[in-house]
């Protein structure tokens, strides 16, 4: 199998020739650029500094080289704009405070202060920044910068200033990244524009120069819990404005996407979910279901939901919205025991993810601990398909890079002693 037929085989539920694997491919499915330096280094490939891809999270360009060396099935089509509302383009220079040199983009505008790293929004230093980096981390956290509001009178228009018709020039990068990729043997992912619905990552606007409505992350629970009209009326318009897009998006680029990721809204915490299985029904599951319902009658492509945490009791709901895929599988959260929701749901939906745990094992463990996790999931999760191997969320900084190549090497064993 290539390695399109390979994921498509999964997804599918049909048994593939080995267990497909996906690093790289997403914001969700990343590797911090030091470890890509690190892997890089440890490949004996050319060395030369990381590209980063995504600013917030410091993910760096899996390249094609070492996805040759890892045997990455994926291939990343990125929207043309980061979370910081700047193009990726003219890279130049950058050190970070941990020492590494990296490319960036010409936009990526940062000022060094006592406290940490600050980042413009659009790269425009004439207005407050709208991430912070602490002078310890290793990533960016969004900076606050919601406005006086009034709570008994929200104006859904406040929240739609990031959601409007494609613009020409996201519709000429698509055409470029289109006939860049048309042909390719790896699955092409890509995120959706819009269809997000909530994601916390977003709400506070990091890309906006100065964002209107509700944009406190507190707020934006509280709102809704206590104002759910608004949170559904402002959810129909971005749907609205999200399926305009999608007719865009596929007369453009449908025969050359595989997947794509819908929507990164978190719905579980490590003990417990955000809100009821009947807020999911009233609230999200209804336009969910618009969007992969449209997906699925018009297009091949497959549909993607990220939510990290304890969603065992979830996943009927987003089975019945139309989700294909379900990441991260974070088998460490309460009630998401791998062998329970595999039996449960694997015939269902598969699983993008559950390989290894980044909160312990992978960064603190020892190799053969990872390795011994790695073979474990895998004989879980690989049965009749319906599984690609990543890890629980974006590998972090410090990981070490005899962990992240043990963690390959286990995949490698398991294809060498099984067909999947």
């Amino acid at each position: 199998m290539t390695s399109k037929e390979r994921i498509r085989a999964a997804i599918e539920h049909r048994q593939p020739d080995r267990l497909p694997l996906d690093f790289g491919a997403s914001f969700i499915t990343g590797i911090h650029c030091s470890v890509v330096e690190n892997l890089r280094r440890h490949y004996g490939l050319e060395p030369r500094p990381v590209k980063v891809c995504d600013p917030f999270q410091m993910l760096g360009l899996v390249e094609d080289d070492l996805k040759e060396a890892m045997g990455v099935d994926t291939t990343p089509i990125f929207p043309n704009r980061t979370i910081f509302g700047f193009v990726n383009e003219n890279w130049k220079p950058y050190r970070t405070h941990w020492g590494q040199d990296l490319l960036v983009s010409e936009h990526f505008e940062v000022d060094e202060k006592p406290d940490g790293t600050f980042i413009y929004p659009q790269g425009d230093r004439s207005v407050p920044p709208s991430g912070h980096m602490p002078k310890t981390g290793y990533f960016f956290d969004s900076i606050i910068r919601q406005e006086e509001i009034d709570e008994d009178n929200l104006i859904v228009e406040d929240n739609m200033e990031e959601f409007g018709p494609m613009k020409p020039a996201e519709e000429a990068y698509w055409r470029e990244q289109a006939e860049l990729f048309r042909g390719s043997d790896r699955a092409i992912v890509t995120h959706l524009n819009g269809t997000a619905l909530g994601d916390i990552a977003l709400v506070p606007a990091p890309f906006l120069k100065a964002p209107k409505g509700v944009r406190d992350v507190a707020q934006w629970y509280m709102t809704v819990a206590s104002d759910p009209d608004f949170v559904m009326n402002l959810f129909d318009r971005q749907v609205e404005v999200a399926l305009e897009n999608l007719h865009r998006l596929n007369a453009i680029a449908g025969d050359v996407i595989d997947v794509v990721v819908v929507c990164g809204t978190d719905f579980g915490t490590q003990e417990s979910t955000f809100c009821s299985r009947e807020t999911f029904d009233i609230v999200w599951k209804p336009r969910y279901k618009l969007i992969n319902d449209w997906i699925h009658a018009n297009t091949s492509w497959k549909t993607f939901k990220h939510s990290c945490g304890a969603i065992e009791s979830f996943l009927p709901n987003i089975i019945e919205a139309g989700f294909d895929i379900i990441n991260p599988v974070q088998c460490s959260a309460k009630g998401m025991d791998a062998k329970l929701i595999k039996e449960r749901y694997g015939d269902r939906i598969t699983f993008w993810g559950g390989g290894v745990n980044t909160q312990k094992t992978l960064p603190f463990g020892t190799p053969e601990e990872v390795r011994a996790e790695v073979l474990e999931r895998c004989e879980t999760f690989a049965p009749a398909g319906g599984f690609v191997f990543n890890a629980i969320h974006n590998v972090q900084a410090c990981t070490p890079t005899e962990n992240v190549v043990a963690m390959l090497e286990a995949v490698r064993t398991f294809n060498s002693l099984t067909r999947c």
